[in-house]
């Protein structure tokens, strides 16, 4: 096998869920999965591409423009149509306080600090907002380090109603308020569409407790700027070095591993794995996701989904393998999360630092180390092979309470739940 981060750098471009990059991402490790097969031996083991639809949209015109000039800009998708001037509103935190008395929002632009919660959308909804604007990066950076780039407006938001929103630069926004500009012209012009995003899956089937199945994940795709070169071709290549050992050395219990596709738009390949696989789930016991690893300088990193019982191994595995980790509980936001959410405990195992960056024009191979790569593929396998050849799996399968409540809220169900408690006090 090539080194390491020779194989990051082969996977280090933009590919972005559904495009042409992301499909010749997907050829490189499917060209990798069989030259790992046929070395091993085994011409029953072979690369599948497992196609889904994914919502996108197709932007044709996309401009902000206050006070004589254009602003630099980028839309959130599938967030609907506009070409109107429009009052411009800031709110600061956007809080149920900030809107009281505010009335009617109709015909103005509310500029936000962000947009992660979905009561504020619903508030701009209820107000009914024209439009929202919101900041991206720090007021000193400018040009491409801003990495200004489109995000799908998710469908826990869009349930709510569509508003045209826009993304727009700190230091643009921060001209704004501080020259007091009263009126913004927006343009968006937008299309729904459907391109096809891949999986690609291989299974090495177990020696002798194969109806057993233990799930291994990582995606491959990248948002739109930077190479994407620790965010995630660290863990799909860790992934690729995995499989290649245990196609030479299969565990007693069969392996499915899955380099997802557009992980990045809100998890939608493993989202789709879990769809398109249910009559497999039950025979899932485990899964492990790798999501970023390899950095010279940080620390590792474990996230544990499951029973308290998970962390408790654990904290007693590390100690044996001479293994340092920060081990934390919760929900991965990752493609564990959707095998979660099917009661399936899983460990999310990564490399954290504060050296590097995601999601940003800087996430570049410098950071990475290929020595701490080896480390974090080592201690992989040596985990995924004490799992896969375990007389019994180590915990249960299931969710604590705590765990199944952060579940809900991580997939916006709470407010479904909360109206299903209503319907039933009013019958």
């Amino acid at each position: 096998m090539k080194e390491l981060l020779t194989m990051v750098k082969e996977l280090s471009f933009v590919r972005t869920g559904g495009s042409e990059e992301e499909k010749r991402a997907g050829e490189l490790i499917m060209e990798e999965v069989g030259r790992a097969a046929r070395e091993a031996g085994r011409e029953d083991i072979r690369g599948e591409y497992m196609p889904f639809r994914i919502p996108d949209a197709k932007v044709a015109k996309c401009a902000v423009q206050a006070a004589g000039r254009e602003i630099p800009c980028v839309p959130f998708l599938r967030s609907g149509n506009i070409d109107r001037e429009c009052e411009l509103v800031y709110l600061d935190s956007a809080s149920e306080i900030d809107f009281a008395g505010i009335g009617s929002l109709e015909g103005k632009a509310v500029l936000l600090n962000g947009l992660g919660d979905e009561e504020v959308y619903k508030r701009l909804v209820e107000h009914k907002a024209s439009a929202f604007l919101t900041l991206q990066g720090k007021y000193y950076l400018t040009g491409e380090a801003v990495s200004l780039y489109p995000r799908r407006l998710r469908e826990h938001f869009t349930r709510n109603g569509a508003i045209p929103g826009f993304a727009i630069p700190s230091a643009e926004a921060l001209r704004l308020i501080q020259e007091e500009v009263k009126k913004v012209h927006l343009t968006l012009e937008q299309e729904d569409t459907e391109p096809e995003s891949r999986n690609i899956t291989a299974v090495i089937p177990g020696t002798d407790l194969k109806e057993e199945s233990i799930v291994l994940t990582a995606h491959y795709d990248s948002v739109p700027v930077g190479t994407g070169a620790w965010d995630n071709a660290t863990g799909t290549v860790a992934l690729l070095a995995i499989f290649r050992h245990f196609a030479a050395h299969p565990a007693r219990r069969t392996l499915r591993f899955v380099w997802c596709g557009s992980e990045e738009l809100g998890l939608l390949g493993s989202k789709a794995y879990v769809e398109q696989h249910e009559d497999l789930l039950e025979k899932i016991g485990f899964c492990f996701n790798f999501d970023m690893c390899g950095t010279a300088l940080g620390a590792n990193k474990i996230c544990v989904t499951g029973e308290k019982e998970l962390t408790t191994f654990m904290e007693q595995y590390c100690k044996l393998a001479g293994y340092s980790a920060v081990i934390g509980t919760g929900v991965h936001s990752s493609d564990s999360a959707p095998f979660c959410d099917k009661d399936i405990p899983a460990l999310g195992l990564s490399r954290e630092s504060s050296t590097a960056e995601i999601h940003t024009i800087h996430d570049l191979l410098p950071t990475l180390s290929e020595k701490a790569m080896e480390k974090n593929v080592a201690f992989a396998i040596r985990i995924i092979g004490d799992v896969g050849n375990a007389a019994v799996l180590p915990v249960k399968k299931g969710m604590s309470e705590d765990t199944r409540k952060e579940l809900d809220k991580y997939f916006h169900r709470e407010e479904k739940k909360a109206d299903k408690k209503d319907d039933k006090k009013e019958s």
